[in-house]
């Protein structure tokens, strides 16, 4: 089986239908998980291709894969293990867009309405913006936290102007990036977790004993 779902392509998701009633989605969730003496997880995964990888949450069931011709198969396994076990999904298939960095739906093909909502929303995620964005640093790795962002930047093809404001014993750095909504709103979560991470390094060293 394939052990990194994010180099999978392709993903199929199957919702069940159940009705609002919690007790029976409880009981159908209980059985695909075997905790009631079958095992049908274990069977679709059995019966899916290989290269494959199937996962669950709640009424929720999919199945990745890299290439359209596995996901193909493992959606005729899954579908004929849930026909015997009378158990009704709405299945869609997706592909991954490395541009969009989001899934697009193929099967069943969008409707007029999801596709000029899905227009709508691709448009709005590439439209130019300007952000500033202020990070606070310690001067001990002020150096190495500007130069990960520039390269972060220089990753999702944005502009970015560093500016400093140097304080007592730490550094406010303001970023600001122009480029695409999506990929700047991918840099500030970028800049949100290496800030941390760099906040977490200064504290080791300023606390570690000579």
């Amino acid at each position: 089986m394939a052990t990194d779902i994010d180099n999978d392509d392709w993903r199929l998701t199957a919702e069940l239908e159940v009705s609002d009633n919690g007790r029976e989605l409880h009981k159908l969730m209980a059985h695909l998980r075997g905790s009631d003496g079958a095992d049908v997880i274990g069977e679709v995964e059995a019966a899916v291709p290989h290269d494959a990888v199937i996962t669950h949450d709640g009424k929720l069931l999919f199945a990745y894969a890299a290439d359209e011709a596995t996901i193909t198969a493992a959606r005729a396994a899954i579908e004929s293990v849930l026909a015997r076990e009378q158990t009704v999904a709405n299945v869609r298939i997706s592909r991954w867009d490395h541009g969009l960095d989001r899934w697009l739906q193929t099967d069943p093909p969008l409707g007029p309405e999801q596709a000029a909502a899905e227009e709508a929303k691709e448009h709005e995620e590439e439209a130019t913006e300007t952000r500033t964005m202020v990070a606070s640093s310690g001067k001990l790795v002020r150096g190495e936290f500007e130069q990960t962002m520039r390269e972060a930047a220089e990753g999702l093809d944005l502009e970015c102007a560093i500016i400093e404001h140097p304080h007592l014993l730490k550094t406010q750095v303001a970023f600001t990036v122009t480029g695409s909504k999506r990929k700047v709103d991918e840099f500030a979560r970028d800049l949100e977790a290496v800030g941390w991470a760099y906040v977490r390094t200064e504290r080791a060293v300023m606390t570690s004993p000579l």
